[in-house]
């Protein structure tokens, strides 16, 4: 991709509409080889972002989804220590012995998210997401600074790997913490806002083809305008999707069906939530077509 506008090419032909700040982010990466860190509210389209990019890339995605308590050995390696049992069972049977090196080997290794990325055999370099990590500890946050200035880590067993095809790192974060300082110097950042109103319907165009112009456009101003309601949890272009494509199959033109209200826990997750959008959605239905 040479260029900014060939990115927003390249991804809107896999169906994600990047706007000019979010193509000068990927251009940047891909030619830096830097990690871009992708934040913004929920919904907006970050972990989409870097599924596109695969697809724009026609490359592999690697997944790490962060949560609460992720451990190195979910997130880089593991022994595998059956495999390292059934070894030493089977050399003592054959009255061999075994060294350490013998057992710690590269044929006992699990690769995990991370250690696959850095050594897929390329030639195109794979996109590895690195999702919602603020969700993980602080701690886990330390153990991702050498693969990310390096793009390698350290077995000690075994020594450094590094990638002979870096991948293409995306990190994305809710904002649920802050994240530490040394994480964010090492990586290219770009904040996605809610799309303004004529991407967003596009964006809904794209994902609902078969809803009418008049409920996409209709119902994606609604979203739009319940996000200045003060909610609990603002519905997101995520949310706006689930909602069209479930008044899609209802049937709904518009949002003046009378049943339009009992989906609105597509974007309405809580009770108090779920009262505000219907009143805000009961004012809409009286408002003179």
């Amino acid at each position: 991709m040479k260029d900014p506008l060939a990115v927003r090419r390249r991804l809107e032909a896999v169906d994600y509409l990047a706007d000019d700040g979010m193509a000068m982010a990927v251009f940047l990466a891909l030619e830096l080889g830097k990690p871009l860190l992708l934040e913004g509210e929920p919904g907006v389209g970050k972990t989409a972002a870097a599924k596109a990019l695969a697809r724009a890339l026609d490359t592999t995605l690697i997944r790490l989804q962060c949560y609460e308590g992720l451990t190195p050995g979910e997130a880089l390696y593991e022994w595998n220590y059956q495999r390292q049992l059934l070894a030493i069972r089977l050399a003592e049977a054959r009255h061999a012995s075994l060294t350490d090196a013998d057992l710690f080997a590269v044929e006992f290794l699990q690769e995990r998210p991370i250690l696959r990325a850095v050594r897929h055999p390329g030639p195109v370099p794979p996109v590895l997401l690195i999702d919602e990590i603020d969700r993980a500890d602080d701690e886990f946050e330390a153990l991702l600074f050498e693969f990310l200035g390096e793009s390698g880590i350290t077995i000690p067993e075994l020594g450094t790997f590094t990638a002979t095809t870096p991948p293409v790192v995306v990190l994305t974060s809710n904002r649920s913490r802050d994240l530490h300082d040394a994480l964010r110097r090492r990586c290219l950042y770009h904040w996605i806002e809610f799309p303004e109103p004529g991407r967003a319907t596009e964006i809904v165009r794209r994902a609902v083809p078969g809803a009418t112009e008049r409920l996409i456009g209709t119902a994606t101003a609604f979203v739009g305008d319940v996000r200045a309601l003060g909610l609990d949890k603002a519905p997101g272009m995520a949310e706006a999707i689930d909602w069209v494509a479930a008044l899609s199959v209802l049937g709904a033109a518009d949002l003046a069906a009378d049943d339009v209200v009992r989906t609105i826990g597509a974007i309405a997750k809580t009770p108090d939530d779920r009262a505000a959008v219907a009143a805000a959605l009961a004012a809409h239905q009286e408002r003179p077509a």
